[in-house]
This record gives structure tokens, C-alpha cells and sequence, in this order.
């Protein structure tokens, strides 16, 4: 009898935890989803569930016209799975097949008796995986659809739809660019990031175990280099984790305290602090509470958002996110803004950032800073490689999945540089 295949296993309960049950793969993950598995098989079974999930619109429209009814929700992911294996990925039929239907009988009563439906239409499937290729980009759930036509019209938005479709690259920040880039054979961004062609399995690449660059999209790079704080400067870095702006204002000479609520990801923080040989003071507090003992030059608040302009790296968040909670988010981001102004140190600056595509978690919440705060000015951010198109009219930068199409694309994110006057 042939073993099911443990890594596929898990990816369907992952794609299961998502469609039914809400939750994202960072979760799942983190409660122990794949913590059975070896790091082979944990990395395959995210992968697999990652790429279904990207193309999950079009696995349904593959599968529509061979379901007379919808099956259950495990056969169903078993399904899409197959499906995008066969379509998207142009993996074997026989292979795919053969799998799926050994994953079917695998499951017992609730399963084995669809053994036989599963075979028929995957072998459908793999004779017209011609019809793939004529499919739309999955659209962005309405909610969210509606709100960024409203913000950047019809085109752009299919454009950002196709970005999410097309998955991200692996971006890195790295201490000496030029040095990281030869030994990785990478691109070097116009902003300075650099860019790897194709997936690799990080702590195996060239620099990684010598701490000599760090895993950050291009998009979020930004943040710090639009602070740009000077060496020695005493600068906070607020909601701090996973810690890749942390890692770049100490690279840059500054005096760091990275504040984050959550302790278990500050860990993370101090892993990487540790291997690329930065130095930074870590601090778990709510920051609603936090009281400084003295001012700081700098502040950059990456504020907890939508992180809508993560799909692409996260296909997840489309069946997860809801409308519910933004209103929530945004008074969440003004109060931490406006304490946040109140540690600065005279003539100080504040970066604020968030990965975020809705313009009520960026533009509009500077607009509303400003209108709180006299005196509070926004000044363009002066980075090498920014484009003059992506600069707002009140001075932000708003960086969108469909810019760069010819690069790979990026995050959606908004950064804006605020500064009080000097005395």
C-alpha cells in the first residue's frame, strides 16, 4: 500500500485552516501545524499551501465544470491542491494523481468513499491544463477591491492583482550591498535592497550563517532609510518585530531600542541582533503605557495595519482579513502617533510607515496628524532610487505591489517623514 505523502497532508489542513476556519498560515504555524514534520517536509508543506492559496480562483474555475455539488471542505482542498500542482506548477499527472487518491483513501470513513471521484477529476484536469492559462487573476475580496478602486481606479487595481499573483521575490538587506550581491549573484535594487532571481532556502545562502545580510522586502527597507537617523543618534524603533528596521538603524551607527508588545517575537529580534553581530536594546512594553526615560532623536512607528500590501508575499490574508476591525486599527495608529510625537526630542523626527494599501491607514492619518498637531510638518523622504510619482501630495511615499513590474514588484506600503520645530 502506498504511504500517503506527509508533506501534502499537512498542506492540506493548512489550506483547510485558512478557507475554513479563518486563520493564517503564520498561526497554524506557530501553534504547531507542521511542527511533526522535518524541516524538508515543513518547507514543502507551506510551499504547497502558499502557492494553492495564490491560485485558488482558478483551481475553482478548473474544477467547476466537473463537481456537480461541492464536496466536503477536505476532499475540496484535496482537489485544489492537485489542481494547482497540475496547472500551475506542471508537475507530473500520474504523480499528482496517484497521490491525491492515496491521500483520499488515507482518510478513513469520511474520505475513501470519494477515491474514485477524486481519480475522475483530476485526470480531467490533467488533459485541459491548456485552460489555465486563459484565466483572470484572482480578484481581491469586495471589501478591500472596492475600497482601493475608490483610492487608485479599475487598471491599477488589476494590476495589483496581478502583482499578488505573481508572488514576490526574496529581497535582502545587506551591511556592504555591492560585497552581498557578488556572493549571491543578486540585483541590486535602485533603492539598495538586493534581489535574488529565484527562491532559495535562506540559512543556506552565502553571508547568512556570517550575519552578513538579513531577509527585507524592498518596500520595507524604506522605512529606515527615509528616517536616516546619524550615527549615535538615540532612536526608537516602535512595534519593532520581526526587527528588519531594527537591524538597519543599527547598521546605520544609531542607538536602537527596539519596543514591541510581544515578547515571543522580540526573541526573534534578538536572534538576528545575534547573528549579524548588531546591537540593539530590546524592550517588551505596550507602548499605549510606555513612558521614556528621556527623549529621542528619532523614532520610526511601523504601526500595527491592515497589511494589505503584504498579499503577495501572503495569500493567506485574503481569506482571513475582513472590513471589521480597520476602524479599530486606524485609532490604534493615531494614539500611538500621537505619544510617540511626545518623545521626541526637540527638532526630533518621526518616520511613520505601515503595510498598508488603504489610504485611511496612511495618507488620511497623516492628513489627521497634522490637523491635531500645529506646527508639525511632513517632509519628503530624499532616498536614492524613489521615483518622483510615488512621493503623495502631503509629502508621503506610497509604494504599491504593481510598481517595479519589470523588477518583481514590491509590498504596498506608505511612509511618511513627520518633524516638529526645533524649539
Amino acid at each position: 500500500m502506498t504511504t500517503p505523502d506527509s508533506a501534502r497532508a499537512a498542506a492540506l489542513g493548512l489550506i483547510a485552516g485558512v478557507t475554513e476556519a479563518h486563520e493564517t498560515l503564520a498561526d497554524q504555524i506557530a501553534a504547531g501545524a507542521l511542527a511533526a514534520l522535518p524541516p524538508p517536509d515543513r518547507a514543502r508543506a507551506q510551499r504547497l499551501a502558499t502557492t494553492t492559496l495564490r491560485h485558488l480562483a482558478q483551481a475553482d474555475a478548473m474544477l467547476k465544470p466537473h463537481l456537480r455539488r461541492r464536496p466536503s471542505a477536505d476532499i475540496l482542498a484535496l482537489l485544489r491542491l492537485a489542481t494547482v500542482e497540475l496547472c500551475a506548477e506542471g508537475a507530473a499527472p500520474h504523480g499528482v494523481v496517484n497521490a491525491a487518491v492515496t491521500l483520499t483513501r488515507a482518510g478513513g470513513r469520511r474520505t475513501e468513499s470519494f477515491a474514485g471521484l477524486v481519480n475522475a477529476v483530476l485526470r480531467k484536469i490533467a488533459a485541459e491544463t491548456e485552460r489555465w492559462a486563459a484565466l483572470p487573476a484572482p480578484e481581491l475580496p469586495g471589501w478591500l477591491r472596492g475600497r482601493l478602486m475608490s483610492a487608485y481606479g479599475k487598471a491599477a487595481v488589476q494590476r495589483m492583482e496581478a502583482a499578488h499573483l505573481a508572488g514576490a521575490p526574496l529581497d535582502l538587506s545587506a551591511k556592504t550591498p555591492a560585497e552581498a550581491a557578488e556572493a549571491l549573484g543578486a540585483e541590486i535594487l535602485p533603492t539598495g535592497s538586493l534581489r535574488l532571481a529565484t527562491g532559495a532556502q535562506v540559512s543556506e545562502l552565502p553571508g547568512f550563517a556570517e550575519g552578513a545580510w538579513w531577509v527585507q522586502d524592498a518596500a520595507a527597507a524604506l522605512a529606515a532609510r527615509a528616517l536616516a537617523p546619524a550615527p549615535g543618534a538615540r532612536v526608537l524603533d516602535l512595534c519593532a518585530a520581526p526587527g528588519g528596521k531594527t537591524l538597519q538603524l543599527a547598521a546605520m551607527g544609531a542607538e536602537v531600542t527596539a519596543l514591541d508588545i510581544s515578547a515571543p517575537r522580540l526573541a526573534r529580534v534578538a536572534e538576528n541582533l545575534a547573528r549579524t553581530g548588531l546591537r540593539a536594546t530590546i524592550l517588551a512594553a505596550d507602548a499605549l503605557s510606555f513612558a521614556p526615560e528621556a527623549p529621542f532623536d528619532a523614532i520610526l512607528l511601523d504601526a500595527p495595519c491592515s497589511a494589505t500590501g503584504t498579499i503577495r508575499r501572503h495569500p493567506d490574508l485574503p481569506f482571513v482579513k475582513t472590513a471589521a476591525g480597520i476602524k479599530e486599527l486606524v485609532a490604534l495608529q493615531a494614539a500611538l502617533l500621537d505619544r510617540a510625537l511626545g518623545w521626541l526630542a526637540p527638532g526630533g523626527r518621526l518616520t511613520y510607515c505601515t503595510c498598508s494599501l488603504l489610504p485611511e491607514e496612511g495618507e488620511a492619518q497623516i492628513r489627521a496628524a497634522l490637523a491635531r498637531h500645529p506646527g508639525l510638518t511632513v517632509t519628503p523622504p530624499e532616498i536614492a532610487g524613489v521615483e518622483p510619482g510615488w512621493i503623495t501630495p502631503e509629502g508621503g511615499l506610497r509604494l504599491r505591489p504593481d510598481y517595479w513590474p519589470e523588477r518583481g514588484g514590491m509590498d504596498g506600503f506608505y511612509i511618511a517623514n513627520l518633524s516638529l520645530p526645533a524649539a
